[in-house]
């Protein structure tokens, strides 16, 4: 049948993405192209500290799958009153006030499994650090249980999957208690030129936790939402190009997009062959290790998982030294040194900060090396998400079988299913040929082309990694505009090469969350893991939301 395939692509800058041809050539300086965006005025915090907000005051609020754990091994909790307490902040936090909207569904079989679980540990039988551990999934991952796969889409509404998708089925037997699905962009944000990241005609407009007028960034929306402000343990998300990374920014947490090939993408809603990825999003670089490594596993329907083999781990916690940083040397993307004041200030204190922790910093120019590659990736994408799609519509047990099919469902439902923005990049892609076009094997050609270009830079500067900032400040929401450029975006080198990419907590800018990446070649998730905690350690800047309604004065 082919291989099955995911997505997720970040729409801060699909408008210049898709008008340029270009990801790699984004501006770097904060722009605000329309008089239509609102404009943020200056904040000031009433508080002073968001973690002093009322709906900080949870009694698992940032807690770590190790205290969790550790309060399971005691018996001071269960797995059943973990769950239940995510499921009541939920219930308070996410649909009433301040009514973040991060989770599509719930899981009706959770306290089921949290049960399961318990009735194991008490028989001394513990899977492993993810045992009775609340985890929640992005809806565009199949679940093999009650809940719906959809997308976002109201054309897939009534989909319920067969099985479950292959990493699905790793954190099952991780001892993992499926919570619930996420609100997404709907279709990973490739549906509109004008979409707003974090909406679907599913489940409507996801906030950003940290501040309830700012977007949540996407694809990834809900999953990065719900982490934020701790509806659960951890979440997983998926990307294509920026989804997990600048989500995660842009609420303040930690995102890992892998090697694509070290988690399988059978069973996962596609856009692309080649970029698409599950990731980890998590409030600390070790619950991201912990996620990634129960992830892990060669799959037979994903036959690029075998490309992992001697490679993946299962444990990666190991690799975790706050001593990492010494002796490495880092670029740092020489670009991002210009730019929003604020922004440009975080990545100058993190940079010193790195060199405090040991490393040598070289300056670097990789985006400008990769504008030909980013030139053709929007039509690699285009090509390969008719194919993928096409593919996992043949198998799913749906009402539409071909993107033909979703195309004229959402034309027939235009009032609900395209109220703010239509369907220009699904009917583009319909109008694309088979893979075996020239249009696309060329295209092909120059966007892989980046994985030459980064090892080039790295073997001729002796580098260890390669830093920038992962995006810029969070835009406001605006259904009616879209989403705009908020400069500073890190995410296209890793996504057309396949390499692996971490975004850490950098700090605020007007208790708006920024991020710092890190990125390196095929399968260095461990080094890249240690050289983040090591940077996570020193900095502490991972701070709960502050839930604050707005950023304009009055």
């Amino acid at each position: 049948m082919g291989l099955i395939i995911i997505g997720g692509l970040n729409s801060m800058n699909r408008r210049k993405f898709l008008k340029n041809s270009s990801v790699a050539s984004l501006a770097v300086t904060s722009t605000v192209a329309s008089a239509g965006y609102a404009f943020a005025g200056t904040f000031t915090n009433p508080s002073g500290d968001s973690a002093a907000h009322p709906d900080n005051d949870f009694e698992l609020n940032e807690i770590t799958v190790d205290e969790l754990q550790q309060k399971m091994q005691n018996g001071e909790y269960s797995s059943h009153l973990i769950t239940e307490l995510y499921l009541k902040r939920i219930g308070r936090i996410d649909k009433k006030g301040p009514a973040i909207n991060a989770i599509i569904e719930i899981n009706p079989d959770a306290l089921a499994i949290a049960d399961k679980m318990d009735a194991e540990r008490k028989a001394n039988k513990v899977r492993g650090p993810l045992h009775g551990i609340p985890v929640l999934i992005k809806d565009n991952i199949n679940t093999g249980d009650k809940m719906i796969t959809s997308a976002g889409s109201l054309a897939l509404a009534g989909h319920v999957a067969g099985k479950d998708a292959f990493i699905i089925k790793q954190l099952r037997e991780a001892g993992a208690v499926i919570l619930g699905k996420t609100n997404l962009s709907e279709w990973a944000n490739f549906r509109s030129t004008r979409s707003t990241s974090g909406w679907s005609s599913r489940g409507g407009q996801t906030k950003n936790p940290c501040m309830l007028d700012r977007n949540p960034s996407g694809s990834s929306s809900g999953s990065a939402s719900a982490v934020a402000a701790n509806l659960c343990a951890v979440a997983v998300g998926t990307e294509t190009d920026g989804s997990v990374i600048a989500p995660s920014s842009f609420c303040g947490i930690v995102g890992i997009k892998p090697t694509v090939g070290l988690l399988s993408r059978s069973g996962i809603i596609p856009i692309s062959k080649t970029q698409d990825t599950a990731g980890p999003m998590t409030r600390t670089v070790k619950d991201a290790a912990i996620l990634l490594g129960a992830m892990t596993g060669v799959d037979d329907e994903d036959a690029i998982t075998q490309r992992s083999i001697g490679k993946a781990r299962k444990d990666y916690v190991g690799f975790l030294d706050p001593d990492s940083l010494r002796g490495k040397r880092i670029g740092i993307e020489k670009s991002f040194l210009t730019g929003h004041e604020g922004v440009v200030g975080l990545f100058k204190q993190a940079v010193q900060l790195m060199e405090k922790g040991g490393a040598t910093i070289i300056e670097v120019e990789l985006m400008n090396l990769l504008k030909e590659s980013g030139d053709a990736e929007l039509t690699v994408l285009q090509y390969e998400f008719k194919d993928g799609l096409n593919n996992y519509l043949l198998k799913a047990d749906a009402t539409v079988k071909t993107l033909a099919d979703i195309i004229e469902f959402n034309k027939q439902n235009e009032a609900t299913a395209m109220p703010w923005f239509k369907q220009e990049i699904l009917e583009k892609c319909q109008a694309k040929a088979g893979l075996d076009s020239k249009e696309y094997t060329d295209a092909l050609a120059k966007t892989t082309s980046s994985r030459q270009i980064i090892d080039q830079l790295m073997i001729q500067n002796r580098l260890d990694a390669i830093s920038g900032t992962s995006i810029g400040l969070p835009c406001c929401i605006d259904l009616i505009n879209g989403d705009y450029d908020t400069g500073f975006y890190f995410c296209p080198p890793a996504a057309m090469a396949g390499y692996p990419h971490i975004t850490v907590p950098m700090g605020k800018v007007h208790e708006l969350p920024v991020g710092i990446s890190f990125m390196a070649g095929a399968y260095k998730e461990a080094e890249l893991l240690a050289m983040a905690y090591a940077y996570e350690q020193a900095s502490k800047k991972r701070t709960p939301p502050g839930f604050i309604k707005t950023s304009i004065p009055g």
